[in-house]
């Protein structure tokens, strides 16, 4: 995620963040959540103590994974997006953005952002994409949208559609400053592109004293909003169907039997007229 370390550098600097491996990280927690392997000690820790106030965590870390899947593979195949910005990558696992856009049009153009030195280790190890196109990385902070656009602007050509992918990372953003960013990002984008987000919501006792537990614990803290506040990041937009809703529930693959688990983060995709 593109919340930092627990001693970031001030924005524009060019130093990359130290890695402090003492102090649990968002992006490494969420990694071992989702079953994958790169994380520290800490990040275990810190994982297990929210897993045991709420087990369905393990559930949101992997139907987001699912969302993200089902968001690339519509933007793709149905709305002919060839060019993604993903903010917050995360720790490479499985069905990564370009992993997914790329096998339905290899010649997809994708740009990764984020400042967390291990993700940034592994992410130019693993996240390759196709002969056919191009699978970039931008070590850049979400708190400086310039700069990533700026970046980015190396890889991706702005005169043409940009899905902007912002999963899971907008909580890491205090009140006041996420419209700002969410809007200068979709500004610097042309007609016909399309703004993706989840983040987690206020909508479970035991979620937000999960989240608690784990704030209490890591460097950076994760905020959890209503469900009206991860919509109003869509306005001025054209939401796609079914709009802003729990993630499984974003245009399902298939239907499940019995209760659906994971529906504390809400999601959608709109597009830029």
């Amino acid at each position: 995620m593109t919340d930092g370390s627990s001693s970031p550098e001030p924005a524009g600097s060019g130093q990359p963040p130290q890695l402090d491996t003492t102090v649990a990280h968002s992006a490494r927690v969420w990694n071992y959540w989702m079953g994958g392997k790169d994380y520290f000690a800490v990040d275990r820790e810190v994982g297990d103590q929210v897993y045991e106030s709420f087990p369905e965590i393990v559930d949101l870390a992997r139907t987001s994974r699912e969302f993200l899947v089902r968001v690339v593979t519509y933007l793709a195949r149905d709305a002919g997006i060839r060019q993604f910005l993903d903010i917050g990558t995360g720790m490479p696992t499985v069905n990564n953005t370009h992993e997914v856009a790329q096998s339905i049009t290899p010649e997809c153009r994708v740009v990764y952002v984020d400042n967390d030195p291990l993700v940034l280790v592994h992410a130019r190890a693993l996240l390759v994409g196709t002969p056919e196109g191009v699978t970039d990385y931008v070590d850049a902070d979400l708190r400086d949208p310039d700069t990533i656009l700026r970046r980015a602007a190396g890889t991706l050509d702005f005169d043409q559609p940009i899905a902007l992918m912002l999963m899971g990372i907008l909580g890491h953003i205090p009140d006041d400053e996420v419209l700002p960013i969410v809007r200068r990002l979709t500004a610097a984008l042309p007609s016909g592109s399309y703004l993706s987000i989840y983040d987690g919501t206020n909508t479970s006792d035991a979620y937000n004293e999960a989240i608690k537990r784990g704030n209490e614990q890591g460097s950076v803290p994760y905020h959890l909003r209503s469900p009206d506040d991860i919509a109003a990041r869509f306005e001025g937009l054209e939401l796609v169907d079914p709009g802003v809703v729990p993630c499984p529930l974003w245009r399902p693959d298939t239907v499940e039997v019995g209760t659906r688990r994971g529906l504390d983060q809400y999601g959608g995709v709109a597009r830029k007229p």
